[in-house]
């Protein structure tokens, strides 16, 4: 490798580091679109090759998505969760849903152990909204709110390795959330129960209603 070379593969690395700094910190917004190469360029003072390069890198490793005459858009905040999301574009759904159950139901098992008060007024303000965007037919909402209130379950698991698993998951998670909607024919699976049994602090109640809602989702996907 030439000096050159190597200077030029060095200081892609730095772009790419940097990129992947505004995905990781969230001043890019999941599926939210990047600048241009132009402005990125301008704003890194280097050359638009090298943002070319660096976005390239970031795309194979399933952070962005560079959509022909649209452009780059967020798709993943870690290597882990881009790798995970190519993976999961070629899975089943049931698959998906079956890793989902094992996820949710540990989650809200642990949670009812180790919640805080501030994690339990998470939980309710994030049920809340599920439960708004469900009555105002906003399908979008629901997805979203829907993931929230698992994710708040999964935070007060207060387990480090489990919520970021949680978090490199979510993007599969929306598509699967997405698709048990469409399977059950919009019949609302209420949260109401894995919420008060992790209130009441009482870990085998919130376990078993974890497992009875992703029963109700996998039953439905099986008999659509």
């Amino acid at each position: 490798m030439s000096l050159r070379t190597a200077q030029r593969a060095s200081l892609v690395d730095q772009v790419i580091d940097q990129l992947k700094e505004q995905i990781t910190s969230g001043a890019w917004q999941m599926n939210g679109k990047i600048p241009t190469e132009t402005v990125l360029a301008e704003q890194l003072g280097v050359g638009r090759n090298t943002v070319r390069e660096a976005v390239r890198a970031l795309t194979h490793a399933g952070l962005l998505e560079c959509r022909q005459g649209d452009g780059t858009y967020v798709r993943a905040t870690s290597e882990l969760s881009g790798a995970m999301l190519r993976r999961l574009r070629q899975a089943e759904q049931l698959e998906i849903l079956e890793v989902r159950r094992a996820l949710e139901v540990e989650s809200a098992r642990l949670a009812a152990t180790r919640r805080t008060e501030e994690d339990i007024r998470r939980i309710e303000a994030a049920l809340a909204e599920r439960e708004r965007a469900w009555e105002l037919d906003d399908p979008d909402r629901f997805v979203e709110s829907d993931l929230a209130f698992h994710m708040a379950v999964a935070h007060a698991t207060h387990n480090l390795v489990l919520i970021d698993l949680y978090e490199d998951f979510s993007a599969a998670l929306r598509a699967s959330i997405t698709a048990a909607g469409t399977s059950l024919n919009k019949n609302y699976i209420p949260h109401e129960a894995i919420a008060r049994a992790i209130a009441a602090g009482d870990a085998a109640a919130a376990e078993r209603a974890g497992h009875a809602c992703m029963e109700h989702i996998l039953i439905a996907l099986t008999e659509s």
